[in-house]
């Protein structure tokens, strides 16, 4: 069959009109929040020790500028971003001088990429390693408002200007309850570096990450960055139990906790008749772990009956793993069955991560535990229904896409010959 240019252009047209026209509306990415806008101060440490050539061959204040550059490439539109430097200036030995050594290097504000860019290629090492002055300037840095606000610091050593401790700047900090949550990253940190830094992190609710590689520096930033922006995903401290009669209830929302390697911790939910149980469990190898890794998340009941679970496993150095779960309860058939019909659901982390003998494994490995209950769809088709088992209306409309799609090609195809045969 030779069908003509224009009606393989209509057929083609009718192919995108209902792949378009059936599919669900996509959410516009710039549509206002009225939230806002949220405030992120990126400390980079420009003392001395970061001539060191030891990341993937290139000193670490290379590798910083290098990250810095493709983060403020990817910073969200709504994000408003400074950047603020310690050891930048003196190069001497006068500790009291050296102490005060931490300024602004960029407002925080609406970002100019170029302008922001062209301040850290400035950066050389040079001086001491005040983190508790710049930890207190950076907070006065983001004073004002009530958007979200972070600091993420990236260092490759200790404080040296004690008695100021920045644990103790960073708890004061936290005193506060101003919301300021303080991330560190460490850049192929020591011991002492390590400890300092995640309790820095610990005391507002932050995270720890070391960095070996530029590439793991530039992907966390950009993450904490993007994080800035969501207001629900700052974690809320808690400590899961050995056993789920002991487990701490949770409702809704982002948790933080620490697990010891190959360790199972319990969580508890309610879920109502009619609710939906969604949970996700991210744990990060923030140090050196031996390859083949992985992480379990079960629902179970109270009585030890598994409910369903989800599961995760990697060959490999990884940074994060996460998996996750959907538990529907269903509908109960009167009001006073449903009041009796709460069902306690015990959610259990587990990893299976572990280490060479020259690693320490504690504190233990930093996970994310995100819980959600939301109404269950009335209709398994409906369209705001996702995951495993459900949204067969979607595959159906791929599959008939597919199909109108390869007809017309085909089409095509054939004209194309036979015009190339008629030539």
């Amino acid at each position: 069959m030779i069908i003509s240019k224009r009606s393989a252009a209509a057929l083609c047209g009718l192919v995108a009109t209902l792949a378009v026209g059936l599919l669900p509306p996509v959410a516009v990415a710039d549509e206002p929040t009225g939230r806002p806008a949220p405030k992120v101060d990126l400390v980079i440490d420009v003392s001395g020790s970061m001539r060191t050539r030891d990341i993937d061959g290139q000193s670490r204040m290379a590798a910083a500028k290098q990250a810095f550059n493709e983060v403020l490439d990817a910073v969200p539109q709504e994000v408003q971003l400074g950047i603020r430097t310690l050891g930048a200036d003196y190069p001497g030995k006068d500790t009291e001088v050296g102490c005060k050594d931490t300024r602004q290097l960029y407002p925080v504000g609406p970002l100019d990429r170029t302008e922001a860019k062209t301040a850290v290629a400035t950066l050389a090492p040079t001086g001491w390693t005040p983190i508790g002055p710049a930890l207190l300037g950076a907070a006065e840095d983001l004073e004002g408002g009530d958007a979200t606000r972070r600091i993420v610091l990236i260092t490759d050593g200790e404080d040296t200007c004690a008695p100021l401790d920045p644990c103790e700047v960073a708890r004061d900090i936290a005193a506060k309850g101003i919301h300021l949550v303080i991330d560190t990253l460490g850049l192929v940190p020591d011991a002492k570096t390590q400890r300092q830094l995640t309790c820095i992190a610990e005391a507002t609710g932050g995270t720890y990450t070391s960095v070996r590689h530029a590439d793991e520096l530039s992907g966390r930033v950009s993450q904490l960055v993007e994080r800035a922006a969501d207001p629900v995903v700052t974690p809320v401290a808690t400590e899961g139990a050995a056993r789920c009669a002991d487990a701490p209830q949770l409702k809704p929302g982002l948790y933080s906790d620490r697990e010891k390697f190959s360790e199972h911790r319990w969580y508890r939910v309610d879920v109502l008749p009619g609710q939906e149980l969604r949970a996700s469990v991210s744990v990060g190898a923030d140090r050196a772990v031996d390859d083949d890794y992985g992480v379990l998340l079960r629902a179970v009941t109270v009585h030890g009956r598994e409910i369903v679970r989800g599961s995760e496993a990697g060959d490999g150095r990884t940074d994060v793993i996460s998996t996750g779960l959907r538990y529907p309860k269903p509908e109960a058939d009167s009001d006073e069955e449903a009041r009796a019909a709460v069902e306690t659901v015990c959610l259990q982390v587990s990893n299976a991560f572990s280490a060479p003998d020259s690693v320490k494994t504690t504190p233990g490995l930093p996970i994310e535990l995100t819980v959600d209950l939301v109404d269950s769809p009335d209709d398994p088709s409906d369209v705001a229904a996702f995951g495993l088992g459900r949204g067969w209306w979607l595959l159906g409309l791929l599959v008939l896409t597919g199909l109108l799609a390869g007809l017309v090609w085909g089409w095509v195809s054939r004209w194309r010959v036979a015009v190339w045969r008629t030539n």
